[in-house]
């Protein structure tokens, strides 16, 4: 019905009755409510105020149900105000709805219990103990969102089967399974029936087990069962906001934890789960339908801010799509909220933080409409009404200046929600640059058969996927997943035949799903994700060890997606910072247990090796920047992890130990390599009297965190030689003990060939004062005044020996032990910082072996030319050192390859020990 003063497009308005009088709904609720309207507390509803209203009416002599139905009026009319007069925050009134809900649940389930106890006496479990009854909110219950005209989806599940222990005349026992089923009867009655109060809530039972055709109530053990053999893929969704909401006494008991322990597995897979795409499709198709069904013949009813194109429902399912698809590895995703969660995505790199506040903003303009069209009539609908007045209305609490610019602005919030959801399931070319997008949908040509499809395919990759005609795995695998497995062999023989992808990499390829055949979300996110395919087989033909590391951690493929990945470098601050999201989250379900932490930090730094991996295939960074990535990498995983250790150390003495690492070798120079141990020494500087205990075992459990093999793999190998008396030392040592050491202090005293390790240590974690200290041991030890001649024999002695340890094959030249390759410009290097750092403080810096044969030249330590000529000779045999090792190949050439490199090293040689190098094959110089 239009209004002449209502003109939707910019008439006339008359603003002094705006704020609420239009809404019908809260007409009623004043005339009728106006004299208990005072009952509640000002402002907006809090549990505490509606408890105290409740008691309030309670008082008068009201049963509970009539009670809370006139409490639920009382804040319905208090939202209605605190919304559309004061402009409360949407977070504020779902609070608020959420809260009633909560207490009406509580009070509910106590009343029924009590009544059932006194007739059938309380349930018992196997041993005779208490049984709970958890009410457990799903969707907007769940995650605290409910809107002020919302049904409540319940699920009610009992501890323990059993029986009730009857009343004191022995008669009325009853199964737990009756006791339960009589007692969901009775909260109903109390919270969803309509009465002339109307109701408190409507009460929704469809989600648990079985649906309509289930059980009211089911215990924990019946829905362990259900989830595990008949838990289907929507089930998922649906179970990710699940929350134990009533009765308040049981919310936080510890056996809410077994709930948690069936939950929590199901909703969240251990591995990368792509499989949940095409369940979600259906579910989305669905509702799709059912709203064009709903529709037909009643145009009025298309525009739904909740299920049509766009809305509401759209945000939710981007959201929970994503959580599902990575919240088994990344527990920080796991939070109900929507909100909540479209921020832990983007900070998880899953979105771009301008999509997700995008969609935040969305979200709430589409919520705050929500509500306004149920303000209206106190109907439980998300349909935008068609008179102009109602439109007028909805557009003026909300701040716009006519109906046009709200229609406007509701436009584009919800194409950007269709457009972000389409991209999301593949049914649009956009791509996002967050990881979170989805490929196109392959199902464009039909799926032939093995054997025809084997015939189709060249060469090697024929012979490799004619063998699965009879393997056992492929055989086993369910249609649809068989049928994925075929259509990534038919896509990548199209790639190989574009010459998109090498012949390697499809073999390679083969060779990787092999065995991870059983886990068929890996299948599915090679489908979804055309362009992690491509990347994956880019990678697998790329090198060897890729394809290797690829099949030790499959998981990290999911790096992949998105493009992220390839314009970024590690950053430790972000890595620790996700980890600790990580931990929290775990912590708030109290699933930290040691596995767990474990196989976090392994997940962790396996992907963030593979980001560097991908890189440098692709040849985005340098080998030094390789190293130092790496290395950053070690050093942040060391902290965190001698940060979680400590805190779980049962008798540490006091809150922050006073430790430190200290690195030796390739992680002191930051020049880490794929796969290489770590070098490491231990101190503490505590004077208490049980320190040395103390710390022996923390280092103990720490070592034993970094090494030991999970289902994941291990983190880092542990080389501790170094330290005080090598093998034969403590394991950790006190700082003193290490300085007296280190400085020829006593009768205990380094070699010199500790001392060249000590040109390359650098402090890893501990205190800044202990950091200050051992800089200032360091710089002692390599200052030190030396006979010249005598430290050349000692290093030139180690050299040869070091060079006959590793003998190379006559004829050829391995650029790293033969003479003239970098042990000689290592070697070098560590005598000019010990002969010469006391004069020439530029060498004292742990800068590596490049920077510091640029400084010796530019010191006059070496003649023009040759410094910087052996600095860019090291850098070329690293390069062509990490090259070969990633294609696991040896690492000799043959000559005249590298001799330009090899003849500039020998040339920093003869001008360092003014001798030649021998070959130790022949004993001849080298020239």
């Amino acid at each position: 019905m239009s209004s002449p003063a209502l003109d939707p497009c910019g008439g006339r308005r008359d603003w002094t009755a705006l704020p609420t009088a239009h809404s019908r709904f809260l007409q009623r609720l004043q005339r009728r409510y106006e004299a208990d309207l005072q009952l509640l507390a000002p402002g907006c509803p809090d549990r505490a105020s509606m408890a105290q209203a409740l008691d309030a009416l309670r008082a008068r002599g009201l049963d509970l149900g009539t009670a809370m139905r006139m409490l639920r009026q009382l804040v319905m009319e208090r939202l209605i105000r605190q919304d559309c007069e004061a402009q409360a925050p949407l977070a504020d009134i779902t609070r608020a709805v959420t809260e009633l809900a909560e207490l009406a649940l509580d009070r509910a389930c106590q009343q029924a219990r009590a009544e059932l106890d006194a007739q059938h006496g309380a349930p018992r479990g196997p041993q005779g103990q208490d049984v709970a009854l958890w009410i457990i909110g799903m969707g907007k219950l769940g995650a605290r969102e409910l809107n002020v005209s919302s049904d409540i989806d319940l699920i009610y599940v009992y501890e323990h089967d059993g029986e009730t222990a009857g009343r004191a005349d022995g008669r009325g026992v009853i199964s737990n399974h009756e006791y339960f089923g009589r007692a969901v009867k009775a909260i109903y009655h109390l919270v969803g029936d309509t009465t002339e109060h109307g109701f408190v809530f409507r009460v929704d039972l469809a989600l648990r087990p079985n649906g309509n055709s289930g059980p009211a109530a089911v215990s924990l053990a019946a829905l362990e069962e259900y989830l595990q053999v008949q838990g289907r893929e929507w089930e998922r969704f649906a179970w990710l906001k699940s929350r134990v909401v009533a009765p308040l006494d049981a919310v936080s008991s510890p056996a809410v934890q077994g709930l948690r322990a069936v939950v929590l597995p199901f909703v969240f897979r251990r591995y990368l789960d792509y499989s949940v795409f095409e369940a979600l499709r259906l579910l989305h198709r669905q509702i799709r339908d059912h709203a064009t069904r709903r529709s037909a013949g009643h145009p009025e009813r298309a525009n739904d801010v909740k299920l049509s194109r766009g809305g509401i429902r759209e945000i939710e399912f981007t959201v929970q799509l994503l959580q599902v698809v990575r919240g088994g590895q990344f527990p920080e995703l796991r939070r109900r909220p929507t909100l909540d969660a479209l921020q832990r995505l983007a900070q998880a790199g899953l979105m771009p933080q301008q999509t997700a506040e995008a969609l935040a903003r969305a979200y709430e303009f589409l919520r705050r409409v929500e509500h306004r069209i149920q303000y209206l009539d106190d109907q439980q609908t998300h349909v935008l009404p068609t008179r102009d007045d109602d439109l007028w209305w909805i557009a003026s609490t909300l701040g716009y200046p006519d109906t046009c610019a709200f229609l406007h602005a509701l436009d584009e919030h919800r194409e950007l929600v269709a457009q972000e959801f389409d991209t999301l399931l593949g049914g649009s070319t956009k791509q996002c640059s967050g990881g979170g997008c989805g490929g196109p949908r392959a199902a464009a040509t039909p799926v032939p058969e093995l054997d025809t499809l084997v015939e189709q395919l060249p060469g090697a990759f024929r012979d490799r996927v004619a063998e699965w005609r009879n393997h056992p795995r492929v055989a086993a695998l369910r249609d649809e997943a068989r049928a994925r497995l075929l259509r990534i062999v038919q896509r990548t023989a199209q790639w190989l035949a574009e010459a998109r992808v090498t012949e390697d990499a499809c073999v390679r390829l083969i060779n990787w799903l092999e065995p991870l055949l059983r886990r068929e979300s890996y299948l599915a996110l090679l489908l979804e994700r055309p362009s992690v395919h491509e990347q994956l087989l880019h990678l697998l033909g790329a090198a060897r060890w890729p394809a290797r590391y690829l099949l030790q951690h499959p998981g990290v493929i999911d790096e992949l997606v998105g493009d992220a990945m390839w314009n970024e470098r590690f950053t430790a601050a972000e890595f620790e910072r996700e980890l600790g999201l990580r931990l929290a989250s775990l912590q708030s379900t109290a699933e930290d247990d040691d596995e767990n932490l474990l196989n976090l930090l392994r997940r962790a730094q396996h992907a963030e090796t593979f980001r560097t991996l991908a890189r440098d295939v692709e040849g985005r960074i340098t080998v030094e920047q390789v190293a130092d990535d790496l290395s950053a990498l070690a050093d942040s995983v060391l902290r965190v992890t001698a940060q979680w250790c400590w805190s779980r150390l049962r008798n540490r003495h006091r809150e922050a130990p006073q430790f430190a690492i200290i690195g030796y070798g390739k992680l002191g120079g930051k020049e880490l390599g794929y796969g290489s141990d770590l070098d490491i020494v231990f101190v503490f500087d505590d004077e208490d009297d049980r320190a040395p205990e103390v710390y022996a075992a923390f280092v103990r459990k720490l070592i034993n965190w970094l090494t030991v093999k999970t289902g994941e793999g291990d983190l880092y190998e542990i080389d501790t030689a170094l330290r005080p008396n090598g093998s034969s030392g403590m394991l950790v040592t006190s700082f003193e003990a290490f300085a007296r050491y280190q400085q020829q202090r006593g009768s205990n005293t380094a070699w010199t060939w500790e001392h060249q390790a000590m040109t390359r240590a650098r402090f890893v974690l501990g205190s800044p004062a202990l950091q200050a200290r051992f800089d200032a041991v360091r710089e002692a030890v390599i200052t030190s005044e030396r006979d010249p001649a005598a430290l050349r024999a000692e290093i030139t002695a180690m050299r040869e020996r070091v060079c006959a340890a590793h003998p190379t094959r006559a004829g050829q030249f391995e650029v790293k032990h033969s003479p003239g390759g970098m042990v000689d410009a290592e070697f070098a290097v560590q005598y000019l910082v010990l002969a010469e750092s006391a004069r020439h403080p530029g060498l004292r810096d742990n800068v590596g072996n490049i920077a510091l044969l640029q400084r010796a030249e530019e010191c006059g330590l070496l003649p023009p030319g040759v410094g910087h000529a052996a600095a860019d000779a090291y850098r070329e045999l690293r390069r062509v050192q990490h090259r070969a090792r990633l294609d696991e190949v040896p690492t000799e050439v043959e000559p005249p390859a590298l001799q330009a490199e090899r003849e500039a090293i020998l040339t920093l040689w003869r001008s360092v020990f003014g001798a030649e190098a021998v070959d130790p094959a022949t004993g001849k110089a080298l020239r």
